[in-house]
């Protein structure tokens, strides 16, 4: 047991007893941290920083899976929650704070008539499909990312045990920025497919003309088109990354940082398609839970009259040109690169000759931790960042690349883990 993580080990061992993986998510889960170096649960947070079960202090750059778009106890929105609180929680009838954050999304977002909320980014793409498949009398549905637990998509990953085969076979996958490979999609199955779903970026940005080829396919054959914007909904453009690179489908989805933390998401769309609600059956007894609107509407309004957004994509560029900097400083162009957009990229990891890039995550997750920086390889950018923190951040990666630098040239890395390694994992992007 390691001095520095000793709280968080003992409750680790406890929480095996009761619950798999010890973690209610997978990402959050010891699956993901190397187990003598990290940290498995955290106590509190405030702004950009959260303090695990042993005290130690880190910059979160993980923001509860891109949950907390603000930061941590915004005091705007959790004023708000207070508020709704003193008025109660669930009721037996709607409470007016559905309606109002209805036409809020419908003034922001360009593709949304009217809007439905579930608890989880993959209540609103399961009940997007579900809804696509109703409006198009149609069953196979074309996928490009990640959109959730629910059979229809993850049984078209590895991770499918327990899913039938007859769903499985429905559902397929595209290339992003590949679209010759939707097309030969639409081609073997002609007149098949009820939508198309896809996050409009995820760890590259669009080429110009793949999301715009994407949207005219789909209208030439008669398909739905969903954009997920679990995560870059409000984190790109107050409209969603559909405003941002102009094009507009006909569903989306909509989680996250939407209530800053609070558990909420969204379908949002046109009207004709919103309207076959009624016919089929997506209905949620906390659907209209209070507190979570209240901190939706709160976090909406934030994002108007404060720069948010502007301020998320200066850190985050900050952090981009910073990190490939140092990449190219120690000559490790082959190894790492950096990815995404600004409010979030990611750190990409290839293989060696003689290392994994299993192995050389593991050692980034151990150095990193070690000086106070929480993150799983991205860096999910929040409005309480600062040029500070990004600084900080960027002294630790150039420490890290220097060490790996120098791993590499001698071929030591193995000596430098103070752990095992990470198992290869299911991954979702």
């Amino acid at each position: 047991m390691s001095s520095r993580y000793a709280q968080s080990e003992r409750l680790l061992e406890r929480a095996l007893h009761t619950i798999p993986l010890g973690s209610q998510t997978f990402s959050k889960s010891k699956t993901q941290y190397p187990l003598g170096v990290s940290p498995y649960f955290i106590e509190k947070g405030l702004g950009s920083r959260v303090w695990d079960a042993d005290g130690n202090e880190y910059i979160d750059f993980v923001n509860s899976l891109g949950a907390v778009l603000l930061g941590y106890r915004d005091p705007f929105v959790d004023d708000a929650v207070r508020r709704q609180m003193d008025n109660g929680v669930s009721f037996s009838l709607p409470h007016r704070l559905e309606m109002q954050v209805s036409e809020k999304l419908t003034e922001l977002i360009p593709c949304a008539e009217m809007a439905r909320f579930g608890k989880n980014g993959s209540d609103a793409t399961a009940g997007a499909v579900r809804l696509a498949r109703a409006y198009t009398s149609r069953e196979r549905v074309a996928v490009c990312g990640y959109h959730g637990w629910q059979d229809w998509y993850i049984g078209s990953t590895a991770r499918h045990l327990g899913v039938p085969k007859a769903v499985r076979e429905l559902t397929h996958s595209f290339t992003f920025n590949r679209l010759d490979t939707l097309e030969k999609l639409f081609s073997d199955y002609p007149g098949e497919f009820a939508a198309v779903i896809l996050e409009p970026m995820n760890s590259t940005e669009p080429t110009p003309e793949f999301l715009q080829g994407i949207q005219a396919l789909c209208r030439n054959h008669g398909t739905v088109l969903i954009f997920d914007e679990t995560v870059t909904g409000f984190r790109f453009d107050i409209g969603g990354a559909q405003r941002l690179f102009g094009v507009t489908p006909d569903l989306a989805t909509f989680g996250k940082g939407m209530a800053n933390g609070y558990p909420i998401s969204a379908i949002v769309g046109k009207r004709d398609l919103m309207m076959k609600m009624e016919d089929i059956f997506y209905s949620f007894t906390f659907g209209g839970e209070t507190l979570s609107l209240a901190a939706t509407l709160a976090t909406l309004r934030r994002l108007e009259t404060y720069p948010v957004i502007s301020s998320i994509h200066r850190v985050g560029r900050k952090i981009m040109d910073g990190i490939r900097d140092s990449i190219e400083l120690h000559g490790l162009e082959s190894v790492l690169s950096v990815t995404g957009s600004p409010s979030w990229s990611f750190l990409s990891i290839r293989d060696t000759d003689r290392y994994s890039s299993w192995d050389i995550k593991t050692f980034y997750l151990q150095e990193m931790l070690a000086r106070g920086i929480l993150t799983l390889g991205a860096h999910t950018v929040s409005y309480s960042h600062t040029d500070e923190d990004a600084a900080r951040l960027l002294l630790a990666y150039d420490e890290f690349l220097q060490q790996l630098e120098t791993a590499l040239t001698r071929g030591d890395l193995e000596n430098r883990l103070r752990c095992k390694p990470l198992e290869p994992l299911f991954r979702v992007r």
